[in-house]
């Protein structure tokens, strides 16, 4: 990054301005911020635990999991202090490490959807050869593969918006430093950052998406014509949750990153961002987990050894 800025802090104007909010929203957010540890770090540690579910669908989970704690631990926190005690400063460094972890996890998961949708595919269309196809190897190689795409994109996304020099205003219009209230900063010309910007973005949302309708459309299409209500059930079951969760994530993020800056509504980019920022983290160990079977029967286990161990325990 070129050092040619005289900006050496940020101001985020949060998420309301109006007093008499910032307390409810402190506890309402701090809440969702707990739910989210909990939910996620427990995905983990559940599968962790349970030998039944170390397979290919519960391996992209834990990864899922580990993605939400760790993007919504990027925001939550500086969004909650600034509520709590209204210290809205952030220093120049700072601003740049939340945008790149932010942009690396937010990109791991979009591709991080897309493998699970795939992993559904085969496992409903071509069962069979599901253990041939989505071997240990392959599993691994998908998700190295996410990680690996999060840190180049961030990097380029990252470096190329902080190259621009900030001499004017130092004031974000965001709770976060998002790349595009970011970008608004800047006193030269932004078109060809905003192009890579919208090139970058358009590419992962579009080829994700991509994957996970043509994934969703043949598991679809397998299931009815399995001819019985079961395999309707089935065709609910598997892909309900997931299409209602991959439509608010990618569905907050166009509205975010595929407009120009000249249509941008900085209050719209906010509600857009506390979905898949807050919402969605908290959201998805439920949708894809706690409805599962095998997983309540995992989270009974647990409970089980947790309660004989406690009774030897205070024996």
């Amino acid at each position: 990054m070129e050092n040619n800025t005289e900006v050496s802090e940020f101001i985020l104007l949060g998420l309301t301005s109006v007093p008499e909010l910032q307390v409810p929203l402190f506890i309402m957010f701090t809440a969702v911020y707990i739910i989210t540890l909990i939910g996620n770090l427990g995905m983990i540690v559940l599968i962790l635990l349970d030998s039944c579910l170390h397979t290919p669908m519960y391996f992209f989970l834990s990864n899922l999991s580990l993605v939400d704690f760790c993007y919504s631990s990027t925001v939550t926190p500086k969004v909650l202090v600034g509520l709590l005690v209204e210290d809205n400063v952030i220093s120049y460094s700072a601003c740049a490490t939340q945008m790149f972890f932010f942009a690396v996890f937010a990109t791991v998961e979009s591709y991080l959807l897309a493998s699970m949708a795939y992993d559904r595919y085969v496992a409903v269309c071509r069962p069979l050869h599901y253990a041939t196809i989505m071997t240990r190897n392959t599993y691994a190689f998908l998700t190295i593969g996410c990680y690996i795409i999060g840190f180049l994109i961030a990097s380029i996304q990252t470096g190329d918006t902080f190259r621009l020099p900030f001499c004017m205003s130092n004031v974000i219009h965001h709770f976060f430093c998002d790349i595009p209230a970011v970008m608004t900063l800047t006193c030269s010309d932004r078109h060809i950052s905003e192009l890579i910007l919208i090139i970058l973005s358009s590419f992962n949302i579009f080829f994700a998406l991509l994957v996970i309708l043509i994934s969703y459309l043949l598991i679809f299409i397998t299931i009815l014509k399995m001819h019985s209500g079961e395999g309707y059930q089935k065709a609910i079951s598997t892909c309900g949750s997931h299409l209602i969760a991959v439509s608010l994530f990618y569905g907050a993020v166009i509205i975010m990153y595929l407009q120009p800056s000249s249509s941008h509504s900085m209050d719209t980019d906010k509600i857009a961002s506390v979905f898949y920022t807050m919402i969605i983290p908290m959201m998805n160990p439920v949708i894809y987990s706690l409805r599962n079977k095998e997983v309540k029967s995992a989270f009974k286990k647990v409970v089980q050894k947790a309660k004989c161990f406690l009774g030897l325990v205070f024996q």
